[in-house]
């Protein structure tokens, strides 16, 4: 979700950083930077805004290295309290749900059924990646110089159907949805290679199912 991606998850906390609110609305980062300098050297905020504000640094297009904030929600809400206008507010609005969001999953994350839910995950993973070792080898028999890509490329795919990033970061439903795409990939690698079918045509049966269980995925979420 769009919201999800301008609120990060470091060292459990929910956090954004300068480069991204600058870029949401539509501020020079220099300028940003300033106004967290000047609250941060506040006598009357400096102490509290010590906690929500953490320097750092990122190297630009040219490999020039540039300080950058993380903060967060407090130091957001306190940086761009001053913003105003339409599209500012909307930004605002959002922020506001994707802090919620995030902080959400964080609590999520130590509960007891998401610890089971990523360990059976991990299961589900080592399984579906041994028969893809299997593929492998199929596809190297049927003259493929780039086989062993497909692990990638059969991660790449299990992901962007269920829509994660990290699996570290993902929600019990999304864990969920990826341990049964994984075994719909691991049964249709193994029923078409007893086809004999060419390794390329593999590929396209696991995407077309995929696709099919997306739609019934997100009938049942929706509900």
């Amino acid at each position: 979700m769009e919201e999800l991606n301008i609120v990060l998850m470091r060292n459990n906390e929910a956090v954004t950083d300068s480069l991204i609110v600058a870029k949401c609305f539509e501020k020079k980062h220099k300028n940003v930077i300033q106004k967290i300098d000047q609250i941060l050297q506040d006598e009357y905020s400096a102490q509290n805004s010590a906690q929500c504000f953490k320097k750092t640094f990122y190297k630009d297009s040219s490999g020039k290295r540039n300080p950058k904030y993380i903060m967060n929600r407090d130091g957001f809400t306190f940086l761009v309290m001053g913003f105003t206008g339409k599209k500012a507010n909307e930004w605002k609005w959002k922020y506001i749900n994707a802090f919620n969001q995030m902080e959400s999953f964080i609590r999520e994350k130590s509960t007891q059924a998401w610890l089971e839910t990523r360990q059976q995950g991990k299961i589900t993973r080592k399984q579906e990646t041994d028969t893809i070792q299997k593929l492998v080898i199929y596809a190297k028999e049927q003259g493929s110089t780039h086989a062993d890509m497909l692990y990638l490329t059969y991660t790449k795919l299990a992901n962007r159907i269920t829509g994660i990033k990290n699996r570290d970061e993902a929600t019990t439903i999304q864990l969920n949805n990826l341990s049964l795409v994984e075994h719909i990939i691991l049964n249709v690698i193994e029923t078409d290679i007893v086809l004999g079918k060419h390794y390329k045509d593999i590929y396209k049966d696991c995407k077309k199912r995929l696709e099919q269980f997306k739609d019934i995925a997100y009938l049942e979420t929706a509900m």
